[in-house]
């Protein structure tokens, strides 16, 4: 209750009120939570990996998408740049987890931690985050 004040009619001011008696309604908690370490699984089957490469940088974001019809992995997250050109998938190891919070309605998404070209294949290192 010490929260509350007196208004000037004499009535108690909540919380959520400001100067003035406007209505200021905070914004909903949000933060990123980081999950897991691992990398971009298939890059080398990705047609232009190595012209796309410039245009990937450190702590650049990822979205994940579901990709459940996948022949080859019905737990399958594709992983694409913020210009939603396909860059892998999560490890198929790593991906059941995040595969059912992501199915229960959760935003999973990476950060570039780090790349490197060795031969034909491009190495990028990621962190997994949790958008709370």
């Amino acid at each position: 209750m010490g929260d509350l004040i007196k208004g000037e009619s004499g009535g108690l001011v909540g919380l959520f009120h400001g100067k003035g008696g406007e209505v200021a309604i905070p914004k909903p908690f949000e933060r990123d939570i980081f999950l897991f370490d691992t990398h971009v699984a298939g890059t080398s089957h990705v047609e232009g990996i190595l012209d796309l490469e410039p245009h990937l940088h450190d702590d650049d974001r990822l979205d994940f998408f579901r990709e459940p019809d996948n022949p080859h992995d019905p737990k399958a997250i594709v992983i694409k740049n913020a210009d939603g050109v396909k860059i892998g998938y999560v490890p198929e190891r790593d991906n059941a987890i995040f595969a059912r919070l992501m199915d229960a309605g959760k935003l999973i998404f990476g950060r570039i931690t780090s790349k490197e070209i060795a031969g034909k294949w491009l190495k990028i290192k990621i962190k997994v985050m949790l958008k709370e």
